[in-house]
């Protein structure tokens, strides 16, 4: 078999790169997310090292990041049943709402001197309940605002770039702050960030879509996306490796004030340029996945990130040297997303449109709702082993799954080319192809 690598619009270079910013609701999203994603990492530091300089216990790091983390895994399989059958649009505007008022209260809360270990926890809980919503929503959602669906992976690829140009800017902002100002500040800012993506929302002009109505109860919903999603190897298995990922790899940026404050000897400063190097290289690799014409060859691509990402994280729990445990970072970064962002563009562009809530939701399950038990791990772990071997852990295990992944490839292969077949993506005539 073989294919045509051009994409539809013969873009190049930059608009190559940029092409589904030629949509306009996309862009507005972009540019609303773009804002509000800085606010989020200025957030996720300000209550780290708020956390740790109150009660100074990677342990109690781990059961804030859990909190906030586990509705993600009770609650999205449920909520994205609703993803199906509500308007996408009006669930973000109501997510993004509560998500405002969560962070004003946090900010409230800091600012008057009352801030207690038990309300960021309570508060956490709250803001995971609500993205345990927001997050499968807002990944189905993109389709509905691309109307030339090849250039979905496009979409895909930049909102890795938005999430990781703001996770670049957010720490680094954040980590000044809090040394200026305090951690209060970040919370208030945050809050404010909100504005822009909803009033984004609200100016979108999206098609009325025709949503059947549906008897069945939610629990039935559930049971026929889980059916679904797992009857599927290649689903299966992209979802199932996001979870190992998600639960031994993703846990290392909880330990990052530690590595901050212990093993490199610094303040928050160190740690807002330890979240920077990572958020550089995550945005050096949704850049490259943008810059993709096809979506033929992802899945090698995820088998030689998810590698980068673990030997990044083994060097990185052996670096004491600040410059090269930026620089390895970067790495670590670059490879983390190539994998997540890969595999979100190929569960979307093989999933039957009817299910792509419900499968959404089984991806948040996997990529945010795994990451609380790997919280929990890794500062148990840490408190009593120390955190540069716990993050050299993250990583064997991180390449032991990009291994088992490999051999399964050519199986997942074959089962996926009808569907790349049926929509196009290979021309069925010709004999072979690199997929």
């Amino acid at each position: 078999m073989k294919y045509n690598p051009s994409p539809p619009n013969g873009a190049k270079g930059l608009k190559l790169i940029f092409r589904a910013l030629s949509h306009r609701n996309y862009r507005l999203f972009f540019g609303g997310q773009g804002i509000s994603l800085i606010g989020t990492w200025m957030q996720q530091i300000a209550m780290s090292w708020l956390v740790y300089r109150l009660t100074h216990s990677p342990f109690l790091l781990g059961v804030v990041g859990f909190s906030g983390q586990i509705p993600s895994f009770l609650i999205a399989p449920f909520a994205s049943v609703l993803v199906d059958r509500w308007n996408r649009r009006y669930i973000l505007v109501i997510t993004q709402s509560l998500a405002m008022i969560q962070a004003l209260i946090l900010a409230f809360l800091d600012l008057k001197g009352m801030i207690a270990v038990w309300q960021v926890i309570l508060l956490s809980i709250f803001l995971g309940l609500v993205n345990a919503f927001d997050m499968p929503t807002r990944q189905a959602f993109v389709v509905d605002m691309i109307e030339n669906q090849d250039d979905l992976g496009n979409a895909i690829a930049l909102n890795s770039f938005i999430f990781n140009g703001a996770r670049l800017l957010g720490p680094s902002i954040g980590g000044l702050l809090i040394y200026l100002v305090g951690e209060g500040m970040c919370f208030l800012l945050n809050g404010l960030s909100f504005i822009a993506v909803i009033i984004a929302l609200l100016a979108m002009k999206i098609p009325p879509t025709r949503i059947e109505p549906r008897s069945s109860h939610i629990w039935e919903g559930v049971r026929e996306g889980f059916t679904y999603a797992f009857g599927f190897t290649p689903i299966r298995s992209l979802l199932l490796l996001l979870a190992l990922v998600s639960l031994a790899g993703m846990p290392y940026t909880l330990l990052m004030p530690v590595f901050a404050k212990n093993v490199l000897h610094g303040g928050p400063e160190t740690l807002g340029f330890l979240m920077g190097a990572s958020g550089a290289g995550a945005v050096a690799g949704a850049i490259f996945l943008a810059s993709r014409k096809t979506v033929l060859g992802l899945g090698r691509l995820i088998v030689i990130s998810l590698d980068m990402f673990g030997i990044g994280l083994i060097a990185f729990s052996l670096s004491r040297v600040l410059v090269l445990s930026l620089l390895l970072l970067v790495f670590i970064g670059f490879g983390m997303i190539v994998q997540m962002a890969s595999s979100n563009t190929v569960l979307q562009t093989i999933v039957e449109e009817d299910k792509r809530g419900r499968v959404m939701g089984f991806y948040t399950m996997a990529f945010m709702g795994m990451v609380p038990f790997g919280s929990l791990l890794a500062g148990t772990l840490a408190s009593k082993i120390g955190a540069p071997p716990t993050v050299m852990i993250s990583g064997i295990s991180c390449i032991l799954g990009s291994i088992l992944f490999a051999k399964k490839l050519p199986l997942l292969r074959e089962m996926v080319r009808p569907i790349y077949v049926g929509k196009g993506i290979i021309l069925e005539e010709l004999p072979e192809v690199r997929r």
